[in-house]
């Protein structure tokens, strides 16, 4: 029997088994998906020794997602831009391989929820400068995106991420946020403002074009006040529940040998779970 895990300090919360729970009865595959608390002066060592806790891979979250690519032999352009890993397997010659799928997370969400959401691809907005963040401008670099706009509170933390990635990106002071917005095909909320217990996100969307997509990758609450403004206004929105369910995607494929799908009754299953 194949088994995987998500890893982290702590995990307790994650959903990440009850997502790979439900793959594995879907396909009917005798597998197990577990959680496994590792602290992080114990991560590299757990990394390196998987086999031996039995177990064909992991999920990697906070606060192990750097340690895990120090661990790796091998690692993906994604993972090695982003500069963080958040699965690993063993594969056939018994190397530790990592990449991070939070791009291909964010990129499956927008391609399911709003298809054709890059054909207009002139001008992104990012707000934050996050380790979420570090993935999304990767992303959009790949859908080549002629401006992606960063902009965060701190922005020295823009400066540093705009410097790392380069070219299309550039940055904004926070004062600007609205300003920028206009002429912006998809506006991206990276911050954790707006989640529940957090300050609301101030941001005025008046220059936002009707034609823009935004999205939030905060789940909780599904509908941010920040979608729920767009929304109101005629914007298409996105919420982020996807980008957790399409992040998944990639390490079971490699894990169990299926490559799943997300479907609406997945998403049905962590929305009641939510709710509890």
């Amino acid at each position: 029997m194949r088994k995987a895990a998500v890893t982290g300090h702590p995990v307790k919360h994650s959903r990440s088994p009850l997502i790979h729970g439900y793959w594995l009865k879907t396909y009917g595959i005798e597998g197990k998906y577990g959680l496994v608390d590792v602290p992080p002066h114990e991560a590299l060592t757990f990394f390196k020794s998987l086999p031996e806790h039995q177990l064909v891979g992991c999920n990697v979250t906070i606060p192990n997602k750097e340690i895990a690519l120090e661990a790796a032999d091998i690692v993906d352009d994604a993972a090695r831009e982003i500069g963080a890993v958040n699965t690993l397997w063993i594969d056939e010659t018994g190397k530790l391989q990592g990449s991070n799928t939070d791009a291909v997370g964010f990129l499956g969400n927008l391609d399911q929820a709003a298809p054709g959401w890059d054909t207009r691809k002139a001008k992104a907005v990012v707000l934050g400068a996050g380790g979420a963040a570090r993935a999304i401008l990767w992303a959009l670099k790949q859908r080549n995106y002629q401006e992606i706009v960063l902009i965060n509170r701190t922005l020295e933390k823009a400066e540093a991420l705009q410097h790392h990635f380069g070219k299309p990106i550039r940055t904004s002071v926070w004062e600007t946020r609205s300003e920028e917005l206009e002429n912006c095909d998809l506006l991206v909320n990276t911050t954790a403002l707006g989640m529940t217990g957090q300050r609301p996100l101030d941001l005025d969307l008046d220059r936002l074009p009707s034609t823009a997509v935004v999205t939030d990758i905060v789940y909780t609450p599904l509908m941010t006040d920040l979608l729920a403004a767009a929304k109101a206004r005629g914007n298409q929105v996105v919420d982020g529940l996807g980008m957790l369910l399409h992040q998944a995607v990639p390490g079971f494929e490699k894990w169990f040998g299926i490559h799943p799908v997300v479907t609406p009754e997945l998403r049905s299953l962590i929305l009641k779970d939510m709710d509890q």
